[in-house]
């Protein structure tokens, strides 16, 4: 499993979901992930929306093979659930 993680610097909601995602490395054999800090790279909101299928207003915004699953808190509730995840 691949996760993307479209942040900014300085967003606490983007420190913590890679928070979430380094755990996953962690305590999972199958899961690896990407952070993209979306000013370095001159991504927009707008770019992200055409991604994500919907309109977004806030990161961070997270992919998981490519299937957009949401925010830190959809990050979170989905990795608790589906992969495992424990704290």
């Amino acid at each position: 499993m691949f996760a993307v993680i479209f942040g900014r610097p300085g967003c606490p909601y983007c420190v913590r979901a890679k928070q979430i995602a380094e755990q996953l490395v962690e305590q999972r054999d199958d899961f690896k992930f990407r952070y993209v800090d979306i000013h370095a790279e001159g991504i927009t909101k707008e770019d992200l929306a055409k991604s994500a299928g919907k309109p977004v207003n806030t990161v961070p915004q997270i992919f998981l093979d490519e299937q957009h699953i949401g925010g830190c808190t959809d990050f979170e509730a989905y990795a608790k659930e589906n992969l495992g995840l424990y704290q």
